[in-house]
């Protein structure tokens, strides 16, 4: 019920986030908002519904938002931004959420480029890699600190969770 609850609230970031302007004339940079959501879902609920949280709303983000082509670049940076999470939080856990989604939206960015380089044949893409090593960083410093703002406003939220 709550990892429900939770896709519906990082799809609907997703989609929102999706009618925004560029913050950049680049693709590839924007915020990342709705990871918020799944970093959430991982310490609330847990990884597997984390895991289920995150790749339920990228495949359907995707499909509600008519950017199918975008679904392996989405899809690859994902799953690199999943796996740091998790590897993150369980040896982290909760202190440092901030570094976790910092790691976290780096690694999205190297599996994105990683498609982009396998689709197009062309590895000169990489010369995009400072600037969105940079976004990155400054967007997953955003995300997790919403994170953690979130979880110390609402502490109840995690006493919710433990009824995983």
């Amino acid at each position: 019920m709550l990892s429900s609850l939770l896709i519906a609230n990082a799809l609907t970031i997703f989609i929102l986030e999706a009618q925004l302007p560029p913050l950049v004339p680049l693709p590839g940079v924007k915020l990342g908002l709705a990871n918020i959501i799944t970093l959430i879902a991982i310490v609330l609920l847990g990884g597997r519904e984390g895991t289920k949280v995150h790749l339920v709303r990228i495949f359907l983000g995707s499909l509600f938002t008519g950017q199918a082509v975008s679904f392996l670049y989405s899809f690859s940076g994902g799953l690199c931004c999943l796996g740091v999470m998790l590897l993150c939080y369980r040896i982290g856990g909760q202190r440092y959420l901030w570094l976790t989604s910092v790691l976290a939206a780096v690694a999205h960015i190297g599996g994105q480029l990683a498609a982009a380089v396998w689709v197009l044949q062309n590895v000169s893409i990489f010369l995009y890699t400072p600037i969105l090593l940079f976004s990155s960083i400054l967007a997953g410093l955003l995300t997790g600190l919403c994170v953690q703002a979130v979880l110390k406003k609402h502490p109840n939220l995690l006493r919710l969770g433990q009824g995983k």
